[in-house]
Parts: C-alpha cells; structure tokens; sequence
C-alpha cells in the first residue's frame, strides 16, 4: 500500500498524537513488541522494515489507549479490516510483532 505525500504527512500526525494520548514511552512500546525503541521510532516515521509494521504498531496503540479509556485518534489512510488487504501477513500483525 502506497501513500501519497499528503497520506504520508497525515499518517505520521496520528501516530505522533496517538503516542501521545496513549502516554506510553518509545522504550516501553519496543519491549512489549519485542524489538528496539530505534525499530519503533522508524515506524512512526513510515521508514519500517516490513509493510506490516505501521499495521502493528497502529493496532498496539489503539489497544492500550482503549484500555485506559480513551478513544484513539482515527487513522485515515490505515483504516479497515487488515485482514482484508491482500498485500497484509495478517498473521504477523495479529502476533504484534515488529522488525
């Protein structure tokens, strides 16, 4: 899946205010998907290893900030059913894991 520029900027916003919200440190995120905080900083920036990557760390995010009862901010470009997308290991992103 291919983002336009404007996408690419919009995307990297959600994931910065939805860190934000959720209150949770880089260093935290890395551990809990098995990985490093520079892996986790890279994908926030859409600069990941795997397309899967933003998928995991998306859903990772909305989880916890559901858990503390918030609502996450909305994704628009990574939206829908993952699992729908042909091009998505579906199965990597249901084991969150990253890198």
């Amino acid at each position: 899946m291919s983002l336009t520029r404007s996408q690419t900027i919009e995307t990297k916003k959600e994931f910065q205010d939805n860190l934000t919200l959720s209150g949770l440190t880089i260093e935290r995120i890395a551990k809990d998907l098995n990985t490093t905080p520079e892996i986790i900083e890279n994908t926030l920036n859409l600069d990941a290893i795997h397309i899967e990557d933003p998928w995991v760390l998306k859903e990772y995010l909305e989880e916890k900030i559901r858990e503390n009862g918030d609502i996450p901010i909305e994704f628009k470009a990574l939206r829908g059913d993952y699992h729908q997308y042909w091009f998505l290991n579906s199965r990597r992103i249901d084991k969150m894991k990253i890198g």
